[in-house]
């Protein structure tokens, strides 16, 4: 499809937008006289003590706590129950399709309107003496069940299998690895191990090679890597390009993913965390939040201050949005130089209501990029959790970036790279539609 057809279907949907939200106007006009307005405000009724409820829930213990959970999972119900009863449920199940088009329409007029530059590959060499350190309990013992050693040495690689009952210093082996003429290095491993490694690459400009063998995989997964068959990693010894994307900077010591303070920084610490984390947050959260074990944070954003944050999540480049820094969150790119911020402070439930109302809009939540983070609090050392590994550092803590510094070998047949979606952008959207602007494509 040429740019100028490209730039056509942006223009058609963002017109289609545009009828859908009409038509989503429309059908609550219409409806006024028939509970149009009832099911507006059930439902803002029903986020708000849902909202309410999960901050209860979380942040206190006993019968509030109880009280919270049967709020927290009555109030949806209960707008259901209103909206059969009343006689609702088609009108409200109408209004939720019209918007839902609408946002289905934006969205892909935005991405046929403006296709975000991927990060670029360029031909790499095969490496003659890979060096790979692997740990074998990683990830529920991916190592030994997908034959990595194996594979990794029929290619030619020589692999340093770490040893679960004796600690090791993996930045340590991949100096000495370079010491002894290693012209690659890389880690079948979690983030925390990637990163200290990628660190030692970074260093010497070596390419570094990361095989998806840890739990969750974040920077495996935003590199486009087959996190379901790690074995596929390997195939970027014989087949592969490079990528230069950025290496994030916490203290001194490198991140790929994301450094955490305040409250999440602080449940990591303990040590029951690993085996029962959901259980572990919950019992800690009260006093995390509201307790004894209050923590605040200050923190400079390049020339934005942050004041009295409970958490403060710092990402190597931006994730899509600012709820996905756990879980299946992307980051579009990771060589745009920037890091992601995003700055939480919620004190009750009333705060917790207006967060699940307006998101980014409200006051409890910070969301921006920066190229340098300072955290300071009023303690001289504050818990830090780097790609999930639980640290202490002296304060204040600061975050940047080395744009470019690492170079990344992958295959060149990755399954899981999708194409950068832009972000929301709904005067842009009026802008295609009237044709006040062109299609971009970069």
């Amino acid at each position: 499809m040429t740019g100028h057809d490209e730039g056509a279907v942006a223009r058609l949907l963002a017109r289609l937008t545009v009828l859908a939200a009409i038509g989503t106007v429309v059908v609550l006009v219409l409806a006024l006289g028939r509970g149009g307005l009832v099911v507006i405000g059930a439902g803002l009724a029903g986020l708000v003590l849902c909202a309410a409820g999960v901050w209860w829930f979380v942040a206190h213990r006993g019968v509030v706590r109880l009280f919270g959970a049967l709020v927290a999972v009555a109030a949806p119900g209960a707008v259901l129950v209103l909206f059969a009863f009343d006689g609702l449920w088609l009108l409200a199940l109408i209004l939720g399709l019209c918007w839902g088009a609408t946002l289905g329409c934006a969205r892909a007029a935005l991405r046929s309107s403006r296709r975000e530059r991927s990060m670029r590959a360029i031909a790499a060499s095969r490496p003659q003496r890979p060096v790979l350190i692997m740990n074998p309990k990683s990830g529920g013992g991916k190592v030994g069940r997908f034959g990595l050693v194996e594979r990794a040495e029929e290619l030619g690689a020589r692999v340093i299998l770490l040893d679960p009952s004796a600690p090791a210093d993996v930045a340590a082996l991949a100096r000495r690895a370079v010491a002894e003429g290693a012209d690659l290095l890389g880690v079948a491993g979690g983030d925390g191990t990637q990163a200290l490694v990628a660190a030692v690459a970074a260093e010497h400009d070596l390419p570094f090679l990361v095989i998806s063998a840890g739990t969750r995989n974040h920077f495996a997964m935003d590199l486009g890597l087959d996190r379901a068959d790690p074995s596929r990693c390997l195939d970027a010894l014989t087949d592969g390009e490079e990528l230069r994307v950025d290496l994030g900077d916490v203290a001194g010591r490198a991140f790929v993913n994301t450094v955490s303070f305040g409250v999440y920084a602080d449940v990591v610490q303990r040590p029951e965390y690993r085996d029962d984390k959901a259980g572990t947050a919950l019992t800690l959260m009260p006093d995390l939040l509201l307790g004894e074990g209050v923590r605040r944070l200050d923190a400079q954003a390049d020339t934005v201050a942050l004041s009295s944050q409970q958490a403060l999540l710092v990402s190597n480049n931006p994730y899509v949005s600012p709820y996905e820094f756990s879980g299946g969150g992307r980051r579009p790119r990771l060589d745009s130089g920037e890091l992601g911020v995003v700055g939480i402070r919620v004190e009750d439930a009333a705060q917790a209501a207006d967060l699940a109302v307006r998101g980014p809009q409200s006051p409890g939540l910070t969301v921006m990029i920066a190229r340098r983070v300072e955290v300071t609090a009023d303690t001289d050392e504050i818990p830090v959790a780097i790609d999930g590994e639980a640290l202490w550092m002296p304060t204040p803590v600061v975050c940047t970036l080395c744009p470019g510094a690492l170079r990344v070998l992958v295959p060149r047949e990755r399954p899981g790279v999708v194409a950068p979606t832009p972000t929301m952008n709904w005067r842009r959207i009026i802008d295609l539609a009237l044709g006040r602007i062109a299609a971009d494509h970069q």
